[in-house]
């Protein structure tokens, strides 16, 4: 957490920063998905509580926290109680595991008679070495979320959705898994920080041992793996239960899946789930083939400071590498979010527009296509590679 007082505390205030950002975004993609989907529908959407609908989040909270807390008469109360806290638990573990924006330096400074720094705030809850086997694994645990709540109902149809949906968690997981083993042979690390730091250049890579170098373009993963970004993307899809994948939940056959028996918050708590793990999907691929929190040229960890210093006398602030830092790490942590909610927009897009698809379907798609084609991505990645890093005849 830290060395002294000063550094923990910042340290725990980021945590909970990070948690409450991504419950409070919750509710507006809620909103966002009302009236994006009355726009592709032709129609209106919430807009009668406040402007532009706006309130019904409001509502509908309210809605949440007074409705009656009831337990089936058959379940099991302690496994009914826990599935919400486990489908929830992991979304954020997850997000918080990922770089927001590039860290913060903070220069020495004098408080209460001490003298304190310098620090180096990274912008996430915490930083792991291999924070890309982290996430993974944090995001696989969401199954048992559901499967408890299945379970724990005691209700046929709860428990048939909660089946389905570890079934498909394993089967897209696999191919997931490997679509993300590109990207790794590719950068040579398991450090998020270092994949985004290698995308904030010039399209560059090595052939028979020679760098070569291309400032038309930036040096993202999707120009190396696109078959890598549509697959992992895919399986996204999959693994957040959303659709053409819903089928845990799929109304039309089992009333509503794994949560039929659940209201109030509970019921929130798995909707804060679901979107978490959308957010940490479109965090993912921004991360991995996007660039991440950069825009090279223009925005990088080296230019968003000197963009953000002018701004910062402008406003009356100290100039101080402190004060630049801290402006050119939100300036880059605004660009990360709005590719993040591009991202999230192609959920709710996809969700209005393709139709579910069968049980039998989905697992097809999953072992006899992604799978197949995963492994094809990752052993010529792998082939490309030696063969073009080698320095043949050297």
């Amino acid at each position: 957490m830290g060395t002294d007082a000063f550094e923990v505390g910042v340290n725990f205030a980021k945590m909970v920063a990070i948690f409450l950002m991504m419950v409070q975004i919750v509710p507006l993609l809620v909103w966002v998905e009302r009236r994006g989907s009355a726009y592709i529908q032709n129609r209106f959407g919430p807009n009668r509580v406040g402007p532009l609908g706006l309130m019904q989040l409001l509502a509908d909270a309210i809605k949440f926290l007074t409705k009656e807390e009831f337990i089936p008469e058959r379940g099991y109360p302690f496994l009914f109680y826990l599935a919400p806290v486990v489908a929830m638990i992991p979304a954020a573990l997850a997000f918080g595991a990922i770089p927001l924006s590039m860290p913060v330096n903070v220069e020495a400074f004098s408080m209460l008679g001490q003298h304190w720094g310098p620090y180096v705030f990274k912008f996430q809850s915490y930083e792991i070495g291999i924070g890309i086997v982290f996430v993974l694994g944090i995001s696989s645990l969401a199954a048992f979320g559901v499967l408890l709540a299945g379970y724990g109902s005691n209700n046929k149809y709860a428990l048939y959705g909660a089946l389905r949906a570890c079934a498909q968690t394993i089967s897209y997981e696999l191919a997931m898994g490997l679509a993300i083993v590109g990207v790794i042979l590719l950068f040579n690390t398991f450090s998020f920080s270092e994949i985004v730091t290698a995308q904030s250049a010039p399209l560059n890579f090595a052939f028979l041992g020679h760098k070569v170098e291309w400032s038309v373009l930036p040096n993202w993963g999707i120009f190396y793996q696109p078959l890598g970004a549509v697959i992992l993307f895919s399986a996204m899809f999959a693994e957040a239960n959303r659709l053409p994948f819903d089928l845990p939940e799929a109304e039309g056959e089992l009333v509503a899946g794994y949560h039929t028996e659940y209201a109030g918050f509970k019921f929130n708590m798995f909707f804060i789930g679901e979107y978490g793990h959308m957010l940490v999907a479109s965090a993912l691929m921004v991360i991995f083939y996007f660039g991440g929190y950069t825009v090279y040229p223009w925005l990088t960890p080296e230019t968003a400071p000197k963009i953000m210093a002018p701004i910062a006398g402008l406003m009356g602030w100290s100039t101080t590498s402190t004060a630049v830092s801290l402006l050119g790490a939100l300036l880059l942590h605004v660009v990360f979010l709005t590719k993040i909610v591009f991202f999230l927009w192609i959920f709710i897009w996809v969700r209005w527009t393709l139709p579910r698809f069968r049980y039998d379907q989905l697992m097809d798609l999953g072992w006899r296509k992604m799978l197949p084609w995963a492994l094809l991505n990752t052993v010529v990645t792998a082939v490309i590679i030696l063969v073009m890093r080698h320095p043949w005849g050297g």
